[in-house]
């Protein structure tokens, strides 16, 4: 993953904690008071960790000293956090990927895969198949490009697009219905969504918490950089 690359993501990051603040450099961590954080949830504390870097946002001053503290403490490894805190929920942690053009390794299986726009009652009807947990943990129904498609027979098997973030990330989301997976089917429709990112200028972002969904990304090039968690600290 290129240094430019890299910049790009964490100045988004620090955009999308709402307030201004830098992400740090390497070994250090940034905690801003932030209730409209886009980093978590609201009310929530929102960790981002990029090259050995930590960027907070907290709902109020009292809890940036423990935040500060217990990454330090772990050395930047956020995984720890829920188990050093006193918290009421998790969402997280999941990994961040980034792919730079250079590193891409496209999929070239000489399968069609169709194009649609997003929306379309097929890909409601293949989050719908795949049950509310893992079309959550995909999100390809908040997908605002195109969704790029596979079929076995009518039904949509396969589907993978993006979500512009602030002009700066494509936020990718992938999902396969379970009885098609293990077979590729993923990588080929997130390779044409990747590359129609690419081609927008737009940097890839790959955030994942199950390891097949990573192998994939790594599949493709795709790098992890860092991770993000969002606690429901208790206070």
């Amino acid at each position: 993953m290129s240094r430019n690359s890299l910049d790009r993501a964490r100045r988004m990051w620090a955009a999308l904690a709402r307030v201004p603040v830098t992400f740090p450099g390497p070994g250090n961590v940034a905690v801003v008071v932030s209730p409209e954080s886009w980093l978590c949830p609201p009310g929530w504390t929102g960790v981002v960790t990029l090259d050995g870097a930590a960027l907070v946002t907290v709902p109020d001053a009292d809890l940036a000293e423990p935040l500060r503290d217990a990454l330090l403490a772990g050395r930047m490894d956020p995984s720890p956090l829920p188990a050093r805190l006193a918290v009421r929920d998790v969402l997280g942690p999941a990994t961040l990927a980034y792919l730079d053009a250079g590193d891409f390794a496209p999929a070239h299986t000489g399968t069609r895969v169709e194009r649609l726009p997003a929306g379309h009652p097929d890909i409601g009807a293949l989050a719908a198949a795949a049950g509310e947990r893992d079309a959550g943990e995909s999100a390809v129904e908040e997908i605002s490009s195109a969704v790029w498609v596979l079929r076995d027979g009518r039904d949509v098997v396969a589907a993978a697009g993006y979500r512009p973030w602030l002009d700066t990330a494509a936020h990718m989301s992938v999902l396969t219905a379970a009885r098609c997976r293990g077979r590729g089917l993923a990588r080929v429709v997130a390779s044409a969504a990747v590359a129609d990112a690419l081609a927008g200028g737009l940097l890839p972002q790959w955030r994942a918490r199950p390891e097949p969904s990573r192998r994939v990304a790594r599949a493709l090039g795709f790098r992890e950089a860092g991770a993000q968690i969002s606690l429901l600290v208790r206070r």
